[in-house]
């Protein structure tokens, strides 16, 4: 009796992703290390010197992590309630966070206690930061205000009231200690002068807005809130440069990469894109296990750090040279020693070579069809997971039942969800498809319109038929344009004709006549 012989899956290209330069690049980095924190991270900042140490905002502590460090080397815990936005000063040396508390504190990094304590809001204060000589800080708050106070002598210098919802994200400008941004909730962004006692500059983001970004020579800025990503040119009076919609959820976290060349976007869609600056398309795009609330990027891409909001800290340090060149040697030697085993060895002319019989696996579906039970093989290569990634296995079963002359009698006798997972479109197939869906209609047309789940997919089918049918139209009317379009750039060529005929007109004289009495 003949072996049963699988079936035959058919191999198609694959369409993998585009290698780019910045692939390679952001492809780079070694395995995350996770650290768990002790609630949502909300805060990422990178200390602007030298071994640029960053501090973790999470729950009621602010974490100064080491570059390379997995437990904290600093941690702050003088907070009453949940902490926000801590900030490393230019310099290093100091620190500001928000609380839920409404107070502002200060910290000196070599120390632990608090060194200044501010005052003045009367709700939670999320926007904390330096400006850029230092002595002043950024605050804002979900009382609807925004304050500027003075290090030295713990006051309030300036206070702003013109948003109408919570301000969640703020940045000072480095250029120019006196200019400051901030974003709301009231979709709103400002821009404030501390020489002025209103707003200079306004911007509406359609969204409320979660962040802000400046770039370094502050002639662009970034904001991102729902899932949009927008930035605008201020040499312009805030006018919208351009607006970016890859998130499928709200974006929480901006950061520049590459000095400046890449924008990097988090949000609560698990992603991080990255975007070109010179075209604003993303290039790259890095997965995570959970919501992303906060995005960190060390000098120089040296290190990704990424805060989510189950409380896991993901760290993804670049490869050096050295790492690359180790783990290439360590895969190749022991896979050298067993692919040359035995290779050595030359038969003799009297050696008899035994061989062993080779065991054949069978797929699940090629088991079913080996007991002549088509219509669960059917069912197994419909699965799901197989149907959704790998479309040709459930193709190569159907052709193989059409071959047989058994695929009606595996679509027959389903039920309305057994019909239901009967669901594949490739264009690929178009041919087979069209001759199953043919089958479903003749067996199953007695049944139209008793049940709402089989009549959705029907109407569905017709409207996948009406637009593949317009997209062939359209096609057929591009083609024909460019038809004439060919037509007219080829050149034209004079044809010699013979010379004169019996009457004594020429042939081309004759031809002429013919044609002016036809029209």
């Amino acid at each position: 009796m003949a072996s049963f012989k699988p079936t035959r899956i058919q191999v198609y290209p694959k369409l993998g992703e585009k290698v780019t330069q910045d692939t390679l690049y952001w492809k780079n980095y070694k395995a995350p290390v996770q650290i768990k924190e002790f609630g949502a991270i909300t805060s990422i900042d990178f200390s602007p010197l030298a071994p640029h140490t960053y501090a973790v905002t999470a729950s009621t502590r602010v974490h100064i992590y080491g570059p390379f460090s997995q437990e904290p080397v600093k941690t702050f815990t003088r907070f009453k309630d949940t902490a926000y936005s801590g900030r490393f000063r230019s310099d290093g040396q100091l620190l500001v966070a928000g609380c839920e508390d409404s107070a502002v504190r200060l910290f000196d990094v070599s120390g632990r206690v608090a060194i200044r304590m501010f005052k003045g809001h009367t709700k939670a204060v999320h926007v904390a930061d330096f400006t850029s000589h230092g002595y002043q800080i950024l605050t804002g708050s979900d009382d609807y205000t925004c304050k500027l106070w003075d290090i030295p002598n713990s006051a309030e210098l300036t206070s702003y009231k013109e948003h109408t919802d919570y301000i969640r994200c703020g940045i000072t400008s480095k250029l120019n200690r006196d200019l400051f941004f901030t974003g709301s909730y009231d979709h709103t962004l400002k821009l404030f002068d501390a020489r002025v006692d209103k707003s200079v500059m306004n911007m509406d983001h359609g969204q409320p807005v979660e962040s802000l970004l400046l770039y370094p020579s502050e002639g662009l800025l970034v904001s991102a809130g729902g899932r949009y990503v927008k930035v605008w040119d201020l040499l312009k009076g805030g006018q919208p440069l351009v607006s970016l919609k890859n998130h499928h959820k709200t974006v929480t976290s901006l950061c520049l990469g590459s000095n400046g060349q890449r924008l990097l976007s988090a949000s609560l869609d698990r992603h991080v894109k990255v975007y070109s600056t010179t075209n604003y398309k993303v290039v790259h795009n890095f997965d995570y296990a959970a919501s992303i609330l906060s995005l960190g990027l060390a000098p120089d891409d040296e290190s990704i750090v990424v805060g989510m909001t189950n409380g896991i800290l993901s760290i993804k340090h670049k490869r050096t040279p050295e790492d690359s060149k180790g783990a290439v040697q360590q895969k190749r030697q022991p896979a050298y020693r067993i692919f040359v085993k035995g290779k050595n060895y030359v038969p003799k002319q009297e050696d008899y070579l035994v061989s062993k019989p080779v065991r054949q696996y069978l797929a699940k579906y090629d088991k079913l069809l080996r007991k002549f039970n088509v219509s669960k093989a059917l069912d197994e290569a419909m699965e799901q997971w197989t149907r959704l990634r790998k479309s040709e296995i459930p193709m190569a079963v159907i052709k193989e039942l059409d071959r047989r002359g058994t695929l009606k009698n595996a679509l027959a006798g389903r039920d309305e969800k057994e019909l239901c997972q009967l669901n594949l479109v490739d264009t690929r197939f178009t041919a087979t498809l069209t001759t199953m869906a043919e089958m479903l209609l003749d067996i199953y047309q007695s049944t139209v319109g008793m049940s709402s789940l089989v009549d959705r997919q029907l109407l569905r089918l017709q409207e996948l038929l009406d637009k593949e049918t317009e997209y062939q139209q359209e096609l057929m009317e591009v083609l024909g344009m460019l038809d004439v379009l060919f037509a007219s750039a080829h050149p034209r060529k004079e044809v010699t004709l013979p010379g004169d005929g019996a009457n004594g007109l020429s042939q081309r004289t004759r031809l002429d006549e013919a044609l002016t009495y036809s029209s």
